[in-house]
């Protein structure tokens, strides 16, 4: 999975300046009655039949505490706005995001290590009498 600077630090959106990649929205494009579930599924990277069956099992169970829950989801969250992605990765990257925050803050870490480091031996060797000796070499 790879990131690959500010231009892909999050998807491209029409709609809603304000929409981030990282927060549960309902999904009524996938889903059957107002997207609750598919936001849900979405959200965890899961499938949308199992988040389905878990609230139906639920809906049996535990009637009047699902349907609150559903009709407050279906009230609090906003509809889901178009993503345009660059990438299958960047997709990925920002669904691990969701599930795994600290996880993916210390691979962002260690990549902006790796690359604080590769600039600081480019800014030695351009320092360098080496580089200065390369550019007379070059010059001739």
């Amino acid at each position: 999975m790879s990131w690959h600077g500010p231009r892909s630090c999050g998807p491209r959106h029409q709609r809603d300046p304000k929409a981030r990649p990282s927060r549960l929205y309902r999904n009524r494009a996938r889903g059957k009655v107002s997207g609750v579930c598919a936001g849900i599924a979405d959200y965890f990277g899961i499938s949308t039949f199992v988040v389905r069956l878990v609230a139906l099992i639920s809906l049996f169970m535990f009637t009047f505490p699902t349907l609150v829950c559903y009709i407050l989801a279906t009230i609090l969250l906003d509809p889901a706005p178009e993503f345009t992605y660059q990438s299958e990765e960047e997709k990925e990257f920002w669904r691990q995001v969701r599930l795994k925050p600290s996880e993916s803050l210390s691979r962002l870490r260690h990549k902006f290590r790796d690359q604080e480091q590769r600039v600081r031996n480019m800014e030695a060797f351009v320092t360098s009498s080496e580089a200065r000796l390369h550019r007379e070499f070059r010059d001739l």
